[in-house]
C-alpha cells in the first residue's frame, strides 16, 4: 500500500505518519511507502519496513499536486490548510492553498483516468457552521460559516462530495473539533489559545487568556484526531451514501471548565500563570464558532471522542515527557 499525506510535517499529519510507521500497516494493507508532503520537508525517517519519500512544496501550485498523484497512492489524506487566523488576515492565500490547493488535488485524481479511484480522507472543520447555533448541533444542521477558512473548508467539502458522486475518488471529510493540546510553539490560529493556556503554564510559562472564562467549545485531543483518521482510512464508506462529511465527536467545555481540569491536573501554581487581556478581534471570531454538537452520525459509525478533559491534560503531560527522554 502506497499512502500520501499532504501536511505531514503539520502537528496532526506528523502523528499520524509516526503511527502507521509504528503499526506498519493500515486496516489489514502493510504499508510499503507514505510519501509525506507539506509546505516544509517533514522530519521523518524509514522505519518498520516502510518507506517514506518526504517532499516540501505548496499545494496552490497544481504542477506540484500533480506530481504528488502521479505514482498512485491508495489512500490520500489531505491534512494541508492555512490557519484560521491566518486566513481571516491573508484572504488571497488563504483561498490559495484552503481551496485551490483542493481543487488541484481533486482535479489531478480525477485526470489520472480510469481505474484509479483512491480512499480520500479530507479534514475539514466545524468552521464551516455559523451562528446563530442551536444549543447542540445535530447533523441535519446548515452549513453556513462566517469565516474565510469556514468558507474554504465548506467549499472543500462541496468539492469532496461532487467529485465522489462522479467516481473520481472515494471520499469522506471529517469535521475535526478544535485540537487540544497543541504541542509546540502557537501558531496563527485563532483557536490557538485554547492550547496555550494549557500547554503554556504546564512548561512554566505565562499564557494569555484573550475571551472571557464563559467561552465553550468543541474540542479532542491529537490521539482521537489520530484515531479519527485511521478509521475513516479504512471504514467501509458506502453507508454515508452522497452525504461524505461529518462532525467528529468531541468535548464541549468552556474556558472555566478548561481551567479547573488543569487545577486538578497540575495544581493552582500552573492556572496562576494564565493572564487576561481580551482581544477583541480573536473573540469575535471564536463568537462566531459552534460550542457543542450531536455527532450521531460519525458515532454510530464508530468514531470515537476523549473521556474528559482531565485525560487530554495528562495525555499532554505523558507525550511532553516521552518527548524529553527521547532527547
Amino acid at each position: 500500500m502506497r499512502i500520501l499525506i499532504i501536511g505531514a510535517a503539520g502537528m496532526v499529519g506528523r502523528r499520524l505518519a509516526e503511527r502507521l510507521i509504528a503499526d506498519g500497516k493500515l486496516g489489514d494493507d502493510r504499508i510499503d511507502t507514505i510519501h509525506a508532503f507539506d509546505v516544509i520537508e517533514p522530519a521523518l525517517a524509514s522505519a518498520n519496513g516502510v518507506r517514506i519519500e518526504a517532499q516540501a512544496g505548496n499545494i496552490a501550485d497544481a504542477q506540484t499536486v500533480n506530481g504528488l498523484i502521479a505514482s498512485k497512492p491508495d489512500i490520500v489524506f489531505h491534512l494541508a490548510a492555512i490557519v484560521s487566523g491566518e486566513a481571516e488576515v491573508e484572504f488571497e492565500k488563504g483561498y490559495d492553498v484552503n481551496m485551490d490547493g483542493t481543487r488541484h488535488l481533486l482535479e489531478a485524481i480525477r485526470h489520472v483516468g480510469t481505474g484509479y479511484r483512491p480512499r480520500l480522507v479530507f479534514t475539514s472543520s466545524i468552521a464551516v457552521f455559523g451562528a446563530p447555533f442551536p444549543e447542540r448541533i445535530d447533523d441535519e444542521f446548515l452549513r453556513a460559516p462566517l469565516t474565510s477558512y469556514g468558507t474554504q473548508k465548506a467549499v472543500g467539502e462541496l468539492l469532496l462530495a461532487d467529485y465522489t458522486r462522479k467516481g473520481f475518488v472515494d471520499g469522506i471529510g471529517i469535521r475535526l473539533p478544535t485540537i487540544v493540546v497543541r504541542p509546540g510553539k502557537p501558531n496563527k490560529a485563532a483557536s490557538g489559545f485554547f492550547s496555550g493556556i494549557i500547554r503554556e503554564p504546564l512548561a512554566g510559562q505565562e499564557a494569555i487568556l484573550p475571551v472571557s472564562e464563559d467561552v465553550r467549545h468543541w474540542v479532542a485531543s491529537p490521539d482521537a484526531a489520530v484515531g479519527f483518521l485511521l478509521h475513516a482510512g479504512t471504514m467501509d464508506l458506502a453507508q454515508f451514501g452522497d452525504r461524505r462529511s461529518l462532525t467528529m465527536p468531541g468535548l464541549s467545555v468552556t474556558v472555566a471548565e478548561m481551567i479547573d481540569a488543569l487545577r486538578r491536573v497540575a495544581g493552582d501554581e500552573v492556572v496562576a500563570r494564565i493572564k487576561r487581556a481580551h482581544d477583541p478581534q480573536i473573540a469575535a471570531i471564536v463568537d462566531g464558532w459552534p460550542r457543542d454538537f450531536s455527532a450521531r452520525r460519525a458515532e454510530e459509525a464508530g468514531f470515537r471522542a476523549d473521556k474528559d478533559f482531565d485525560s487530554i491534560i495528562r495525555a499532554h503531560i505523558a507525550d511532553e515527557e516521552a518527548r524529553k527522554r527521547a532527547g
